[in-house]
């Protein structure tokens, strides 16, 4: 089995997600939060490169105007940046649009992604979809990650709902799901994880319907 070449994309992890309108909602975001530390501490161990993206919107904008106090790093998460830390801004959902990090990746032959940080369901899922199309394989810490509850004209859905089916959703096809814990464990193999397919996640799941 190739080895994984990996790179772990700290995406977003501002303070707007820690109150306010887009608070994470599930998982609770102590847990998320802490296994994001945890993620970033295993990188730096193990001398995987650490990529930290921030969102920035013009001022005037509800959240995320650049020098704000919701538009900042989380303090914890900015202590832990060191002059090999890539830093990169973006404008639209995905880690890649606009930033140059995927030449970035290419220069350093990274071929793995792992995503930590928010929202799994705005650019977490993004960038992973986006990794697809520019020819990185994708993984996602799911309990470094978070969804806030949503509703509008097409329905509504509770955070934990929502989380749990991008987790099935992406491992069936775009990205390979682990705790930030098994991911750790990998580390020093770099051995890729496990990541299910279309097919494969079609039969199950009709197996799963029918007994049910």
């Amino acid at each position: 089995m190739t080895a994984a070449r990996r790179a772990l994309v700290v995406v977003d992890v501002q303070q707007e997600y820690f109150a306010g309108p887009l608070q994470i909602q599930f998982p609770p975001i102590e847990g998320s939060f802490a296994n994001i530390l945890a993620a970033i501490d295993a990188a730096n161990a193990n001398d995987v490169p650490v990529v930290v993206v921030q969102h920035r919107m013009p001022e005037g904008a509800p959240v995320f105007v650049e020098g704000s106090a919701g538009w900042a790093l989380h303090p914890e998460v900015e202590q832990r940046l060191d002059a090999g830390t890539k830093r990169l801004h973006k404008v639209y959902g995905s880690v890649f649009a606009g930033t140059g990090l995927a030449e970035w990746l290419r220069e350093r032959t990274i071929d793995t992604v792992t995503i930590v940080g928010y929202m799994a369901n705005n650019c977490d899922l993004a960038s992973v979809v986006e990794a697809e199309g520019l020819g990185f394989a994708a993984e996602v810490l799911s309990d470094a990650t978070g969804a806030i509850d949503l509703a509008n004209e097409a329905g509504r859905v509770s955070a934990e709902n929502l989380h749990s089916t991008l987790m099935v959703l992406l491992q069936s096809n775009w990205a390979a799901i682990a705790k930030t814990s098994e991911w750790i464990e990998v580390l020093r193999s770099a051995e890729p994880l496990h990541k299910s397919n279309l097919v494969v996640s079609a039969l199950e799941g009709r197996a799963a319907a029918a007994s049910a």
